[in-house]
């Protein structure tokens, strides 16, 4: 672990990162849940392949290393045989990461509220009662809002992820962010601009694809085609990790936190942003490049 920080949850444990063997032209999706981490995934499978119907199945291909789910042994064994281009998910911060001077990563995020809300949705989606505690299906209390804004960034709180854990994220991304191999995105960004997105990303993998099979990729990762597509696209999609792999993709739509807050919850979020992030870094997690709310003037 040398001088990363710890992050060990009821599901995951960054220390699992020791037993990969970090490759030059590795490329590390890292990301707070429920921020467009499979879709980012999935332009990095395309882009890759250059194969519009290549066979994604994220959790095989590009495994999430830090969770204890499947044995770290066999992950390490088969990420080691690997001999094309490997891709590796993880939800660790930046700081607990293992940070190589060439490989890439990439760092996507969210509204923290959409993240939130979104998550709410998915933990319903697990055939799992780990979340119960911090998501109660029946909350006439208002719990899980509650514990979303007092959990911390590490320890137990990590995989029920609070809002201290994705500012945690954001500031450790943004920090390295004046290095070439760290690129922060944002999920606004890659919803208004899903050709650009690419363009951004093959440039940074150093790939190039002609004109035409790079719009055939960009129409295979659209929100449409994914959710079309669930058993391809979802993660584990068609071996029933989730309930429903078409409810993983359940909206990707941004606001939805919009009117479900009372304005002393609403003000209680807001304290805690303008805590601990500067205006310009509150207005980028939030919003991404534009600053604002797509329904806002610039």
């Amino acid at each position: 672990m040398t001088d990363r920080k710890l992050y060990l949850g009821a599901l995951t444990d960054n220390r699992r990162w020791d037993m990969v063997n970090m490759r030059p032209d590795d490329v590390l999706v890292v990301t707070p849940p429920k921020c467009g981490t499979t879709w980012m995934q999935t332009i990095v499978a395309l882009l890759l392949s250059g194969d519009p119907e290549v066979e994604t199945e994220l959790s095989i291909r590009m495994p999430w290393v830090d969770i204890r789910v499947r044995e770290m042994p066999e992950i390490a064994d088969r990420l080691e045989k690997m001999t094309s281009r490997r891709s590796m998910k993880s939800h660790t911060p930046m700081d607990g990461l293992p940070l190589d001077d060439q490989a890439q990563y990439i760092c996507v995020f969210r509204h923290p509220l959409d993240a939130h809300f979104s998550y709410r949705t998915h933990v319903r989606n697990l055939p799992v009662p780990w979340f119960d505690l911090w998501y109660p299906e029946d909350d006439p209390d208002r719990i899980t809002f509650r514990r979303f804004l007092d959990g911390g960034p590490e320890g137990f709180d990590t995989d029920a992820m609070p809002l201290a854990h994705i500012i945690r994220h954001y500031q450790a991304a943004a920090a390295l962010a004046d290095r070439p191999n760290v690129s922060l995105f944002h999920y606004a960004d890659m919803t208004r601009d899903l050709a650009g997105t690419f363009a951004r990303v093959s440039e940074l993998l150093d790939i190039s694809h002609p004109p035409e099979l790079m719009n055939t990729l960009v129409q295979a990762a659209t929100f449409a085609n994914m959710k079309a597509n669930p058993e391809r696209f979802a993660p584990s999609g068609g071996k029933g990790f989730f309930k429903s792999d078409d409810a993983f993709f359940h909206s990707g739509t941004s606001g939805k936190w919009e009117g479900q807050l009372t304005p002393k919850e609403l003000a209680a979020y807001n304290d805690m942003m303008d805590a601990h992030l500067a205006p310009n870094d509150r207005r980028w997690l939030e919003y991404g490049a534009t600053g604002h709310a797509p329904n806002q003037e610039a």
